[in-house]
């Protein structure tokens, strides 16, 4: 085989190689919908459940808010004078939208120290680890997703000092995050066996 095809092989196997499906699946009201397109996707949402306790519904209006299904989401940038870029504005990345902070703890307590916050899997889990602490510290159902949500946003102090009530727009939006959880949840009724 001459240098030239060996080199032309091993660069197509190195960028099919490349970062993974981040992309966001088609018709985001629809949760059945989502799992039907990303098998994967319901698997990690149901070994969470079994894990941490945190139903489906609540994982997927979670991650629909903090990133509509988009792996690899990160916050804007922030610019100086409207055009010279100063960084983003945190270090939320992935599908629950993680600071590198706190994934680095969950990273330590959890022992999951290969773990990626463009995994679905990974994430999903981090955020039952997360929404568990959120009830063990402030009394938080898990499937209370407003609430559940608010805290996830603000953190385990802000929540506990309310930090939440001088935002009518997160007040807001933890709603809409409750009623999706409320939708999704009735509409996973009827595909249950979707996931497993």
């Amino acid at each position: 085989m001459s240098r030239t095809l060996r080199a032309l092989i091993l660069l197509m196997v190195l960028a099919s190689c490349g970062g993974g499906n981040y992309s966001a699946p088609r018709n985001l009201d629809d949760a059945c919908s989502i799992l039907s397109q990303r098998p994967k996707y319901g698997r990690a949402f149901k070994a969470t459940e079994r894990r941490w306790g945190v139903p489906v519904h609540v994982q997927m209006a979670t991650i629909y808010q903090e990133s509509k299904f988009i792996g690899n989401a990160r916050t804007p940038f922030r610019y100086v004078l409207g055009v010279i870029p100063m960084g983003r504005q945190s270090s939320a990345y992935g599908y629950g939208q993680a600071l590198d902070a706190t994934w680095d703890q969950y990273k330590r307590e959890t022992r999951r120290f290969g773990a990626r916050r463009d995994d679905i899997q990974d994430a999903t889990d981090f955020m039952g680890w997360y929404m568990t602490q959120t009830r063990e510290k402030n009394g938080i159902a898990l499937h209370d997703a407003r609430n559940q949500y608010l805290a996830y946003h603000e953190g385990h102090t802000g929540f506990a000092r309310g930090s939440y009530n001088s935002k009518s727009w997160l007040i807001r939006i933890s709603g809409e995050v409750g009623a999706r959880a409320n939708l999704y949840e009735a509409q996973l009724r009827s595909c249950r066996r979707r996931i497993k």
